[in-house]
């Protein structure tokens, strides 16, 4: 069974169609990466495999579950099989990191005791290489530090698949391979499926086992990093290497 299969999916705004035909298959355990250019469709993309909107037609399978026929409440069972780390981390400013990272399995496991709970926190992050702030607040934290805290808030409800949009947007080159490194890790600790919405080349080649591009709202190319480096599709070449367009430009 696929962890994530998209068929024939279309969304539609009022006179314009954002994403018109999309088909995608995701085997469990991939690491899979949506690339396009700004106004592309990802972000779009990614909200419908989350449940977070309803397309026009077309339909999302997660785990089996097509989603698209569920009502919130059956949504929000489905939602439980899935981690999200947001482009900005998305903390709770007013909460520690020990809290914002409890605050999913609290409110859905009743029965678990604190000492299971300060276990789990001090588990994860450990994995994300952030020991010892459990009494930090967001503002005390970097940008990259807090993406971190938002990956071990994800996991810590145990998912099956794990979204991350923009993992790596606005951090410097070392703090991206630190991010890089822990999505890989996580794929291989957790068993998890991956899908990373990401414009930063460098670690969608790095990362991926399958890249999918979005240019007008479908996918010109779908296929592993070296296939999508070598393709002589014209509009996937234009993306990859733009100096190569400036310079006949110049």
């Amino acid at each position: 069974m696929s962890a994530i299969k998209v068929t024939d999916l279309i969304y539609e705004v009022p006179q314009k169609r954002i994403l018109n035909g999309i088909n995608l298959d995701i085997a469990p355990g991939e690491i899979v990466s949506i690339m396009g250019q700004s106004g592309s469709g990802k972000t779009t993309m990614l909200k419908l495999m989350t449940g977070l909107l309803k397309p026009t037609s077309g339909n999302i399978a997660i785990a089996g579950t097509n989603i698209t026929e569920l009502n919130e409440t059956e949504l929000d069972e489905v939602r439980l099989k899935i981690g999200l780390v947001f482009q900005y981390a998305a903390l709770l400013d007013s909460l520690t990191v020990y809290d914002n990272i409890v605050f999913a399995v609290v409110r859905h496991r009743k029965n678990i005791g604190k000492g299971e709970l300060d276990e789990m926190v001090r588990d994860l992050l450990e994995q994300v290489q952030l020991t010892g702030v459990e009494e930090r607040y967001p503002s005390e934290l970097s940008g990259g530090m807090q993406k971190r805290v938002g990956l071990a808030r994800a996991l810590a409800m145990k998912p099956e698949i794990v979204f991350y949009d923009e993992p790596t947007s606005g951090l410097d080159p070392i703090t991206s391979n630190t991010i890089d490194e822990l999505i890989m890790e996580t794929r291989q600790r957790h068993r998890v499926t991956s899908v990373v919405v990401s414009h930063h080349l460098p670690s969608i080649f790095r990362i991926s086992d399958h890249i999918a591009m979005l240019h007008k709202g479908e996918i010109v190319i779908y296929g592993t990093p070296d296939e999508v480096q070598s393709s002589s599709n014209p509009i996937v070449q234009e993306f990859i290497h733009p100096e190569a367009k400036a310079s006949k430009q110049a």
